[in-house]
């Protein structure tokens, strides 16, 4: 029998951020069929319960057990509700570690994503010992672009990785 790693879960004034369980796949399966994650992000072609498990299974569990970080479920502690995702992943054709958002609209430019992605920037230098974080993001994604740009992180360059039909806009930040 495997027994589950104590992974890391964090909490700020209004949120918890805990890695993504494959009991968190009905919620899952909402956030990556949403209008601006398939948009933005795109299509990751997971359109049950199921397949979102096993997307939790395959994508999201394999880091976490191999770094300790990952993929986090973004919690609305006052309501018990999730609201999006928020994580440190370790890209293909990304040189560092990216960190990465995105929550349902509905919760969207209410200060969600600054408090969640802040909180894992510190986790990731003081709990995990990264150095360097980066982010990426289309170049039509205002909102994403404006919130990596709070979060203190510079843009480099336009690159292009393997997994994205599309030119991508890569920033840096040192922590």
């Amino acid at each position: 029998m495997k027994i589950a790693k104590p992974y890391l879960s964090f909490e700020t004034e209004r949120l918890i951020l805990k890695p993504f369980e494959i009991t968190d796949a009905s919620f899952l399966l909402t956030l990556l069929n949403s209008p601006k994650w398939l948009q933005y992000i795109g299509d990751r072609n997971v359109h049950t319960e199921a397949e979102a498990a096993d997307y939790i299974s395959v994508k999201m569990i394999p880091q976490l057990d191999r770094l300790g970080y990952g993929n986090n479920l973004v919690i609305d502690k006052e309501s018990n509700i999730p609201i999006g995702a928020c994580g440190l992943y370790e890209r293909p054709g990304l040189p560092i570690v990216d960190i990465g958002f995105a929550f349902l609209q509905e919760y969207e430019g209410k200060g969600y994503g600054y408090e969640a992605a802040s909180r894992l920037l510190k986790a990731g230098k003081e709990d995990f010992g990264l150095q360097k974080v980066c982010a990426i993001t289309t170049k039509e994604n205002v909102a994403s672009q404006k919130l990596i740009n709070k979060l203190g992180l510079k843009f480099i360059k336009i690159i292009s990785i393997e997994t994205d039909k599309e030119d991508l806009m890569y920033y840096e930040k040192e922590l």
